[in-house]
């Protein structure tokens, strides 16, 4: 087919003036990008940021590869969504006001219950974002805070999330950030999947022992939803605290705490879809 010398012209007009649509600086392209993302629950594919921003699909990867590495965006098997920087803005790690608020009654519960420190966290790509923390005589030495991050793969916050997540998602979040804090932590993919699994099989509890930070010893489970965790709260003591004795605690403030926010939804018959722990 021969295409006119007219066509062809028009054709190469239309392609030179939609390249001169397209913003000129580096910045520009990036918020451009960034504008796509509207909340924290967003996310999108590849495909969905090059139609919406009518960026080039290479220049559109491209960009999102290096605001992945700079922590603006997160990328997950599911797509891109904002990451802990952008998250971070203005203080908190988006709105997680219902979620406070539904687990605010039992943190203080546990808190009365145990004397310990418990913690309210979400998951914000390879870290663990904590938003509530209420405690006894040990908060003071427990190096946490409001509004800080520690690393998923070696607290029990972390490893509660981790362990109803794809094993593929795991891996694609944790790949490049599994650090040795202490002698304790688990640095290996292969061994945290064995270790996710373990908590699979104790009904989400998860057991940490020294792995952020030495001589602390923590029980956690996740909040979890029709599409997977959304928090998890945990008990935080000194190791020599009975783990055995707060556990239940943990657990069943978990459980409520998900019954609360999602009803029947939070124990439908996907909760559990985890398709093979490695």
């Amino acid at each position: 087919m021969t295409i006119a010398p007219e066509t062809a012209m028009e054709s190469a007009e239309a392609a030179a003036g939609a390249r001169r649509d397209l913003p000129p600086s580096m910045v520009e392209r990036m918020t451009l990008i960034l504008d796509v993302f509207q909340g924290r629950d967003s996310r999108h594919t590849l495909e969905d940021v090059a139609r919406i921003t009518n960026l080039p699909r290479s220049t559109a990867h491209r960009i999102l590869d290096q605001l992945v590495r700079l922590d603006w965006l997160a990328h997950t098997s599911f797509g891109y969504s904002l990451g802990r920087r952008s998250l971070s803005l203005g203080g908190g790690a988006g709105d997680h006001s219902e979620l406070r608020a539904a687990a605010a009654p039992y943190l203080h519960d546990m808190l009365l219950r145990t004397g310990a420190v418990v913690h309210l966290g979400v998951l914000v790509g390879h870290q663990v974002h904590y938003l509530d923390k209420m405690g006894g005589r040990f908060a003071a030495i427990a190096p946490s805070r409001v509004g800080g991050w520690a690393p998923a793969h070696c607290t029990g916050l972390g490893k509660a999330m981790l362990a109803w997540i794809e094993p593929e998602e795991v891996d694609l979040l944790l790949a490049d950030h599994m650090s040795s804090r202490t002698p304790r932590t688990i640095a290996e993919l292969g061994d945290l999947h064995l270790e996710l699994g373990r908590i699979r099989s104790r009904h989400g509890l998860a057991l940490e022992m020294g792995e952020c930070f030495e001589n602390i010893a923590c029980a956690a489970a996740a909040i979890r939803g029709p599409r997977g965790p959304v928090g998890a709260v945990s008990i935080v003591g000194e190791a020599s605290m009975p783990l055995e004795r707060v556990a239940p605690l943990v657990v069943d403030a978990a459980r409520r705490i998900s019954q609360d926010l999602f009803g029947d939804l939070a124990t439908g018959p996907n909760r559990n879809r985890i398709v093979s722990a490695h």
